[in-house]
């Protein structure tokens, strides 16, 4: 549904998910579902997903690598299997070793960094100052003076977004171009169309195989002998 490319990469990523999951014995994500339980518990509390839709950063962020940045991401995706252990997440929670973290990230992979990392800063940031408006309280008459109560918002973010969402805090910030999904490049198209044929010929010789083995089969059953013979005597005459 979501496109050749996105679907690959999210199956990667998931890979990727699987092998944290594994190696430390938590999902990563766990902090959204504490916040849920947590809001769940106070009275008229209000939870909201703020982050942009998967499939927009998904395509935003394929549309931006080039065709050998995405087989080397590919590459690193599949054959990771470094292991992780509880201290490695301990020494992450450091800033410095954060953004020393990040750095390297945006040298190997920069426009991949700007779509995954710096522009959810920006839908983060919009997001969380829409939830943190004044509330306006009802209002008895249309002649009584408006009145406000400021918001009490919580928001819960991975770590490394909080730089980001400080230092959108104070712009006027726009989404809309952050939320539009570029069309396929032509390497994509080629690509789509080199896995959709790969496909289709190995089906399509599988099938051939298949239908040529059996059809070997059927005819050396002792089973359809006679009928063989009455064919060779009728096509002979």
């Amino acid at each position: 549904q979501n496109g050749v490319m996105s679907g690959l990469m999210q199956m990667l990523l998931l890979k990727v998910s699987a092998h944290i999951t594994e190696q430390l014995g938590m999902a990563p994500g766990g902090e959204f579902r504490e916040a849920f339980k947590e809001a769940s518990k106070v009275p008229f509390c209000k939870f909201h997903l703020g982050d942009r839709p998967i499939p927009v950063t998904f395509k935003r962020a394929i549309a931006a690598l080039s065709f050998w940045q995405k087989v080397k991401l590919a590459w690193g995706l599949c054959f990771l299997s470094d292991p992780i252990s509880k201290d490695d997440v301990e020494k992450c929670k450091q800033k410095d070793l954060l953004e020393q973290m990040m750095a390297e990230m945006i040298g190997e992979f920069p426009d991949l960094h700007r779509t995954i990392v710096s522009e959810r800063d920006i839908y983060l940031t919009y997001m969380l100052k829409q939830a943190a408006k004044q509330i306006e309280l009802p209002r008895a008459s249309e002649n009584e003076p408006r009145k406000y109560i400021p918001a009490v918002v919580v928001g819960v973010v991975g770590m490394g977004h909080v730089p980001g969402i400080e230092k959108n805090w104070n712009s006027d910030l726009k989404i809309q171009e952050i939320m539009s999904v570029p069309p396929p490049s032509v390497s994509s198209k080629i690509f789509k169309l080199v896995i959709k044929a790969t496909f289709l010929g190995l089906l399509g010789y599988g099938c051939y195989r298949i239908g040529h083995r059996t059809v070997q089969f059927v005819l050396s059953m002792p089973a359809t002998q006679p009928y063989l013979q009455r064919l060779t005597e009728v096509s002979q005459q």
